[in-house]
């Protein structure tokens, strides 16, 4: 669909439009009342996200991100979809799924009675999906920005076999400076350690998280609500959760940061990932007919 048409089937005056994005991917534009987003239809995944009282963005994207098809682009939102992290079955199929490098549909926009700007997008299973994951699905990404940012993961099983998930809103949050960052909400709680040489150790978290080193962690009884504490810009991002049970905390540090071509070698020092996920033993079985809804709210 062309972005003239997209206009004209889902613009919302003063509010929403549609533009050709970097790469020729097609963007969302967003400005209300309450703030201001940039979302991609490629991916189905939110890339900006600025209160209108907020003096920067909440969403950290990278300079050196990559806007073409098969790639996915780092930073905003990005979708990790029917399963998180490596492939569960060892098939060779891509880390994180496949919803997060191909294009979605627009399945509707709206304005709330407060104001708020609402973006449905969507995918169905194709002959291609099937081959990848052989199941029937319709999957919704429900999108409200407004004074918050409101995303609901929404997989509905349409065919006649349960299927089982795992899942990331892979969220990449902004940060002043990294080192004085910290993340509240996890004390006391058990976590799989990834991070380079941990083998996958479970540990306790004590006191907050902080971050001076390469962090890669899935918190196995993650409360509803978080904080990331940001000193350095004066803020603190609120998210709130349902549906999930699990939680990551992830920065590259600097080695991993200097080795992947789609960041800057400090953009570490940038960036931190708290994301709201069924991961690890946080799997969800999807019966025919049914549908897991997964939501995360952002708040500064």
């Amino acid at each position: 669909m062309t972005i003239a048409q997209l206009n004209a089937d889902y613009a919302i005056a003063d509010q929403l439009t549609f533009v050709e994005g970097k790469g020729g991917l097609p963007f969302i534009n967003i400005n209300n009342a309450h703030a201001s987003a940039v979302i991609s239809v490629y991916a189905g995944q939110v890339l900006s996200f600025q209160p209108q009282s907020a003096p920067a963005d909440v969403l950290f994207l990278s300079d050196k991100a990559y806007y073409q098809a098969g790639k996915a682009i780092k930073g905003g939102v990005p979708i990790c979809w029917p399963w998180f992290g490596a492939d569960p079955q060892g098939l060779g199929r891509p880390a994180h799924g496949f919803v997060r490098n191909r294009l979605w549909s627009v399945w509707g926009t709206a304005t709330t009675a407060a104001g708020e700007t609402q973006v449905t997008l969507g995918l169905v299973d194709t002959p291609e999906t099937q081959a990848i994951w052989p199941y029937a699905f319709k999957l919704a990404l429900e999108i409200t920005v407004g004074k918050t940012l409101r995303l609901a993961l929404v997989t509905r099983n349409t065919g006649d076999q349960a299927f089982s998930i795992t899942q990331a809103l892979h969220t990449y949050f902004a940060v002043g400076d990294i080192t004085q960052t910290q993340v509240t909400g996890l004390e006391g709680t058990q976590y799989i350690d990834k991070a380079a040489g941990a083998n996958g150790a479970l540990k306790q978290q004590v006191g907050a998280v902080t971050i001076d080193a390469e962090v890669d962690r899935i918190y196995t009884s993650a409360p509803a609500e978080l904080n990331i504490v940001d000193a350095a810009l004066g803020r603190t991002i609120r998210i709130t959760s349902s549906g999930s049970n699990t939680a990551v905390v992830w920065n590259p540090w600097a080695k991993i940061a200097a080795e992947m071509a789609d960041l800057q070698d400090d953009d570490y020092l940038r960036l931190l990932c708290v994301e709201t996920t069924n991961a690890a033993h946080d799997v969800v079985e999807v019966l025919p007919g049914n549908e897991h809804r997964m939501v995360a709210e952002y708040a500064v």
